[in-house]
């Protein structure tokens, strides 16, 4: 097979802002048809990485080459252009609409990010939508080009579930097209992305696979290096565990692989005690946490909870899925007391102490230090069972290192300002915690951080977000707002959610009907799950012959220490034992293609 061709390449290349180094002597590149996942700290680079990449930054030393007639596409995290162009002008330009609405993709693209292609749409200005429907906009406009590589800054960012879904699907099936991604979404990141940067220190460091992919190699690198940082390596495996405990889909790794991953946490316990955090929940919170009794919020002619009885109770950990406008936020401010229901009775426990971080930054005095601004609300937290952190430990858990903690509130990102509303929430010792969106800004190591503090959380829990990772990592329940009034329980998660999705509706990224879709808009038969099952069946059968090839290896190496002086019999147990090894990898080789 031909080499890729090269895209862009860095030489050598440093950019710095003032004193402070962000790339150090960087060398990397983009290949045709490469998909690249860009994590680190907030802070750390991402962004100016991306930008030299796109040729919009140049840089203080090196050299940055793109290769002649390579077209490019960047999306930014600020929208930019004109306010008073119209969505139309935006996304297909001048092009008439005989010709775009010919092509196929064109319209599922339209169809999916924007909702339709008919006039009422595409001819609204740019400038009053919201910042999420100016992302969707961009967004758009990028995937109808014929571009050669697209450079995305948190692309997930404002997007349902199944949308996200959709864009990932949309990139996978693109052939030839590269993609360089800087997201927190780490589902995300291991449905799209074969290869993965880590920016750190100045430096891009390179992994070959998707985000568990990353997790993996960055676990065993840390394992391999003794004076890593010990509390980061816990984190590290922690995460690890979890996703080797998780779905099939996500452990899908060649069988050398899993046997590494079961080796690094083969003393890993679960992420968290849920009994005793349950029994710890019901002492501080009581039975009672909010009860609905056939509640009903009606917001002018539209129904968003219609006549509901549901318990939020102690100790719970839930998540709340469904579309923008369902009625999410509303229903969380049911919860925390803050909207009156048009009918039905709210109960709410005497002892529930509430917080809520909300999509809003909270106003704080921009004069402020961070650790000053945290030591308002407390100096130290109580964990229970005897553990407490102080209110700098807490800042430093959250990202804010020792210099971090004297930085003026007024110098902060916006990312860096929500993590900073986060620690002074949980510096209160709420025992009701709400997360509204709490992904957005959040660098992947952040996550990793809050994942951990909230495992600990001996409290009720309850998280609106479109990040699906972050809600099957957290949350042990989840429900669903299907925006027709009802508050529907999934037993099955954010799979059945996203089933239950399909079901109502034709899926976000569906092409318009066409002469190739029946008209009763059902699909055609598919045997999805009896391939499965042949799939499973298969996996297991090589499996067992895997183990019973180990043992007989197993065997032969206790024969070659036995026999260590009878040079014979040593040379005919060698070559039996390289036949099973031949024999086992072309097995190992086997699985991996079933698994893929």
């Amino acid at each position: 097979m031909p080499p890729s061709r090269n895209l862009v390449n860095l030489e050598s290349v440093g950019k710095a802002y003032g004193e402070r180094p962000l790339l150090a002597d960087v060398s990397t590149g983009v290949s045709a048809g490469q998909r690249i996942g860009v994590v680190g700290r907030n802070g750390a680079g991402k962004s100016t990485l991306l930008a030299v990449l796109a040729g919009d930054e140049t840089v203080d030393s090196g050299r940055v080459s793109i290769t002649g007639g390579t077209r490019v596409g960047v999306l930014r995290q600020q929208p930019g252009g004109d306010p008073s162009a119209t969505v139309r002008a935006v996304v297909v330009g001048d092009r008439p609409a005989h010709d775009w609405a010919a092509d196929a993709r064109t319209r599922e693209v339209l169809q999916a990010l924007l909702g339709g292609h008919d006039d009422a749409i595409l001819d609204r200005p740019v400038g009053p939508l919201s910042g999420g429907e100016r992302r969707r906009v961009d967004l758009a406009r990028l995937l109808i080009d014929d571009l050669d590589l697209l450079l995305l800054d948190e692309p997930t960012n404002h997007l349902d579930l199944e949308v996200v879904g959709w864009l990932a699907a949309h990139l996978r099936d693109r052939p030839g097209l590269s993609v360089v991604v800087v997201t927190h979404d780490r589902w995300f990141l291991d449905e799209v992305c074969d290869s993965m940067w880590e920016v750190v220190g100045g430096q891009v460091e390179e992994y070959v696979g998707g985000y568990s992919a990353y997790v993996l190699a960055k676990a065993e690198r840390q394992r391999q290096q003794a004076a890593a940082d010990a509390r980061r390596s816990n984190l590290i495996r922690k995460e690890l565990a979890w996703l080797r405990r998780g779905a099939p889909a996500r452990t899908s790794k060649p069988r050398f692989r899993v046997e590494a991953a079961n080796e690094l946490i083969r003393d890993e316990p679960p992420p968290r005690d849920a009994v005793e955090l349950l029994a710890f929940a019901g002492a501080r919170l009581g039975k009672t946490v909010v009860e609905l009794h056939d509640v009903s919020i009606a917001l002018g002619d539209r129904t968003l909870l219609d006549r509901v009885t549901w318990d939020l109770g102690p100790g719970q950990r839930l998540g709340i899925l469904g579309p923008n406008g369902a009625g999410k936020t509303t229903l969380v401010r049911v919860l925390l007391g803050e909207l009156r229901p048009s009918s039905g009775r709210v109960v709410t426990g005497v002892t529930v102490r509430p917080a809520y971080l909300s999509q809003h930054l909270e106003e704080l005095d921009p004069r402020w230090r961070v650790l000053e601004s945290v030591e308002r609300v407390a100096n130290r937290v109580d964990l229970g069972k005897g553990r407490e952190l102080t209110a700098s430990q807490l800042c430093e858990r959250l990202g804010f290192g020792a210099d971090g903690q004297w930085t003026p509130v007024g110098d902060l990102s916006g990312g860096e300002r929500r993590r900073l509303q986060l620690t002074r929430l949980l510096m209160g010792a709420p025992n009701l915690l709400v997360l509204d969106e709490p992904t957005n800004d959040f660098d992947v190591e952040t996550l990793s951080a809050l994942e951990d503090l909230l495992d600990g959380f001996a409290g009720t829990l309850v998280v609106v977000s479109h990040d699906r990772y972050f809600t099957e990592r957290v949350c042990d329940d989840v429900v669903a707002l299907p925006g027709d009034g009802r508050v529907v329980s999934l037993p099955g998660g954010v799979e059945e959610y996203l089933r239950l999705r399909d079901g109502q509706a034709a899926p976000a990224g569906s092409p318009i009907a066409g002469p190739d879709v029946p008209e009763t808009g059902a699909p055609p038969a598919r045997s999805d799950a009896a391939a499965d099952r042949e799939t499973g069946k298969a996996l297991a059968r090589i499996e067992r012959q895997l183990d019973r090839l180990r043992a007989k290896e197993s065997d032969l190496h206790a024969d070659l220490a036995a026999n260590a002086t009878d040079y014979e019999q040593v040379a005919d147990l060698h070559t039996r034992l390289r036949a099973l090894e031949a024999e086992r990898a072309e097995l190992e080789e086997q699985w991996f293609a079933l698994a893929e």
